[in-house]
């Protein structure tokens, strides 16, 4: 029932990537369909909002970044809380509620969240509803449709005790609303993730978040329906031009019973801006990043292929001159960023997929709607001004990100063909989820592939420019030390490639990787040429630096450490290593501990990377243990005779070596680095550390994990991991 006074709350939010941000906006945009009004700002906004003497409620959304970390945004805030000089009362007029989103492949699940949720609370803060952790590794929307369905009625009770009370008192033990789905506080898991029943037709709240709840129902039904439903009164196959013949699901088709349910979708997001061209008479130039005076453009001075022509996987390492900036230090296990441009085929395919190939030339200007209905509204900070059409879509735009549900919804309202149109509605609505999560998140299917596979979906550029983020560059570890290699800047990376699917007739490679390949393939030196001299006319790249000041060496040389590195995961082990050479040379008679090594890849003669640099190390005493293994090289009739000898992967090595192990970590007080694969190989290996703590400190489970969980919390159990 709306109100005649719209009670205020406040939504501050910490995003690295968008996804966090475009929550918090459309927790405030949908405040008003409830009778409320909702203040939403960023957390390094501090000119906008003022905790000290906020008696509003709070509503906090926060990714967590990196290792760890709180987002760019959210640092100085977190920074801020965590001052020890604050009281234990500081915060107790303020009540709140926390949604945290993180990834449980990586270390320290939304620890940004729970960190702002913990001190809070340590504040004297209340919270007046149970905190939502929101995970991307199965899904954000599992958690986030049912926490935003219940936030609704928690705000109106904490509003309401305000209220009456006189006062932010809240009660200490939080009894949710009877509307409000049954999510256990401090909880990972949201236990009645299903019980969300759709909203009528005869309501008219709807919503707009990245991953909407329950809110518009959407019948097929016969012709002459509004624009938002299709014309589905029977079960269809996928293709009616085939009678009789049903086939199989697919991105651009559903079948029974979600082609013909009811759908909840999200409400259309507002539009905010305008786009318009000017015609300029000089053509400009697209080499370059936007903020290419910031970074440096350095040469790449050496290309070579590590692996076999015939391996699974390529992997190149390339080698940067970066003399030319002798202030540019950099130390083992600190990464750098590479800046790379959207495929120039792409982008001419988006261009005549916009139909806006005669304008490429033409500088863009942006500009805010004037009577737009989106709450705080802003100019995407990475669109800059007086940029021609073709520098945007080349440098600025990921135009390869997977299209959230917002930009689906908002695809549907330029969608010619019905069928296209009820597709589009099921994918972004919260009945077609295993669907979206199927055909278009799992698969990275990229914003121009859907709008290939719906031929009748013409957006303007304005909506592309309001949902796709930023380009962003790519992340690459170090696998050179400075000191060894004075003037270079030595990297490594496998060929990533995305196979053909529903949506993708033919496979692509990844975005960095291919435009680096297809940089150096002309000079690219094999293996067995590996020592020749540096191949000169290799062309010049865009990089910064990405300090990482956790992820090092110990400080001290005589305290030991184990490094698990298979694949690419040993680039940066190579950094330490090469360090450590260089100062055994420089203090040969000082103490050093001893260092472990685990490698693995799948054939000893096709992937081995480093081989020779691995063997030489371990000749020199530089590395005292190397521990390798092979996938793919063993014989089933030797796995049945000896499988506990023949270890396949890092963490089947780690166990025959599980003694030396715990003696290094608990009695020598060393540390282990673990670098690669997030899905598989780092939950492989922490769970294998679990288990060896158990067998050799014989300690229950409980008791094992609490103690792998002080070795992260003293730094001495660190991860360099990618998914």
């Amino acid at each position: 029932m709306p109100c005649e006074v719209k009670h205020r709350f406040v939504v501050l939010y910490g995003s690295q990537k968008g996804q966090a941000q475009s929550i918090a906006e459309g927790i405030a945009e949908e405040a008003e369909e409830h009778g409320l009004a909702a203040d939403v700002c960023c957390l390094n906004q501090n000119e906008k909002y003022n905790l000290e003497t906020e008696h509003a409620p709070v509503v906090f959304v926060a990714s967590t970044t990196g290792d760890g970390e709180p987002p760019d945004n959210a640092l100085k805030f977190v920074r801020r809380i965590k001052k020890k000089t604050l009281s234990s009362d500081h915060y107790k007029h303020l009540c709140f509620a926390l949604l945290a989103l993180g990834d449980t492949n990586y270390a320290n699940f939304c620890n940004c969240g729970k960190t702002i949720e913990r001190r809070l609370q340590e504040l004297g803060a209340k919270q007046f509803y149970p905190t939502g952790y929101a995970d991307d590794g199965v899904g954000l929307e599992v958690v986030i449709d049912p926490w935003l369905t219940g936030l609704w009625s928690a705000i109106k009770e904490a509003l309401s005790k305000m209220a009456s009370d006189g006062s932010a008192f809240l009660k200490e033990n939080i009894d949710s609303a009877k509307e409000t789905p049954d999510i256990q506080l401090n909880s990972l898991s949201i236990t009645d993730e299903n019980n969300c029943e759709p909203v009528g037709s005869s309501l008219s709240t709807d919503s707009k978040h990245a991953s909407p709840p329950s809110i518009t129902d959407l019948k097929p039904a016969a012709s002459g329906l509004p624009s938002l439903s299709t014309s589905i009164s029977t079960p269809k196959t996928c293709n009616d031009t085939v009678p009789n013949v049903k086939l199989a699901p697919s991105l651009t088709c559903s079948l029974p019973p979600l082609s013909t349910s009811s759908l909840n979708v999200p409400a259309l997001p507002p539009p905010y801006l305008d786009v318009s061209f000017q015609k300029v008479d000089a053509m400009e130039q697209t080499a370059g990043p936007v903020n290419r005076e910031t970074l440096h453009e350095v040469p790449i001075s050496k290309a070579v292929e590590l692996s076999r022509d015939d391996s699974v996987k390529t992997a190149l390492l390339l080698e940067l001159d970066i003399s030319a900036y002798p202030t540019t230090i950099y130390q083992p296990g600190d990464s750098f960023d590479v800046f790379c441009p959207n495929r120039v085929e792409e982008v001419d395919e988006m261009l005549c997929r916009l139909n806006l190939q005669d304008q490429k030339t033409h500088h863009v200007h942006v500009a805010l709607k004037k009577d737009t209905k989106k709450k705080g509204a802003q100019l995407p900070s990475h669109i800059p001004q007086n940029v021609s059409l073709l520098f945007l879509l080349t440098w600025c735009l990921e135009i390869r990100s997977v299209p959230k549900k917002a930009l689906l919804r908002a695809l549907v309202e330029h969608t010619a063909d019905g069928a296209h149109r009820r597709r589009l509605q099921e994918l972004c609505s919260k009945q077609g989820a295993a669907d979206y999560n199927l055909y278009v998140r799992d698969p990275s299917l990229g914003v121009l592939e859907l709008l290939t596979a719906f031929p009748s979906c013409s957006p303007p550029l304005s909506l592309l420019i309001e949902h796709l983020p930023r380009l962003q560059p790519r992340p690459y570890s170090a696998a050179s030390s400075c000191v060894k290699h004075p003037g270079k800047l030595r990297f490594v990376f496998n060929m990533v490639e995305f196979p053909a699917c529903s949506g993708r007739p033919v496979g692509r490679r990844g975005l960095c990787t291919g435009w680096l390949f297809d940089l150096i393939s002309p000079r690219l030196v094999v293996p067995a040429k590996a020592d020749s001299s540096s191949v000169p006319s290799l062309p010049k790249i865009h990089v910064s630096l990405r300090p990482n000041c956790s992820f090092r060496p110990p400080s001290h040389p005589s305290v030991p450490f184990i490094m698990v590195g298979p694949g690419t995961g040993v680039a940066p082990f190579i950094s330490f290593l090469q360090q450590r050479e260089e100062e055994r040379k420089e203090n040969p008679e000082a103490a050093f501990g001893e260092t472990w090594l685990f490698f693995g890849c799948r054939h000893r003669d096709k992937d081995y990377l480093f081989r020779e640099d691995l063997e030489d190390f371990v000749s020199s005493g530089t590395l005292t243990h190397l521990k390798v293994c092979f996938s793919r090289d063993h014989r089933e009739d030797v796995e049945a005779v000896a499988p506990a000898t023949q270890p396949r992967y890092v963490q089947h090595n780690l166990l025959l070596n599980s003694q030396n192990v715990t003696d290094v970590l608990f009695r020598q007080n060393g540390s282990i680095y673990v670098c690669g694969d997030a899905k598989n190989m780092a939950k492989d290996v922490n769970e294998t550390l679990v288990e060896i703590i158990k067998a050799e400190l014989h300690v229950d489970q409980l008791e094992a994990m609490k103690k792998l969980a002080e070795l992260r919390e003293e730094k001495r159990y660190l991860q360099d991991i990618w998914g």
